[in-house]
């Protein structure tokens, strides 16, 4: 089970393993005071695909598209997500504030469709 939760939100109790998927740390909280597994750049969308998306929701089957892109040229990057949700559940951490068009949502279809093909 992937969940999603903003980074100035309280932990929850079922949160599980959790990951900041942001590019850049987020404005306003301080990294002693993030309890998460890891920071994992490298599974956020580029600088230049964040700054294009810009959270238009207009762009948002376009961003998706390339940012899945990204995402299967780097699969380094999503293993330690993934070998935490086949064991557990796992928390996306992200800093935006639209809840329906950013990078987390858009990364938690797409590793739900990995764990769902690798299922036997």
């Amino acid at each position: 089970m992937i969940q999603l939760r903003r980074v100035y939100d309280p932990p929850g109790d079922h949160d599980g393993a959790r990951f900041l998927v942001e590019r850049l740390w987020p404005r306003g909280v301080k990294k002693s005071a993030l309890t998460m597994q890891a920071w994992l750049k490298d599974a956020a969308p580029s600088t230049a695909l964040r700054q294009w998306f810009g959270h238009d929701p207009a762009r948002w089957n376009e961003f998706r598209k390339r940012y899945f892109a990204e995402l299967s040229k780097h699969p380094d990057a999503l293993h330690p997500i993934l070998d935490a949700a086949r064991h557990g559940a796992v928390t996306l951490l992200y800093s935006s504030h639209d809840t329906e068009y950013n990078n987390a949502v858009a990364l938690k279809e797409f590793l739900e469709s990995r764990l769902l093909s690798a299922r036997p």
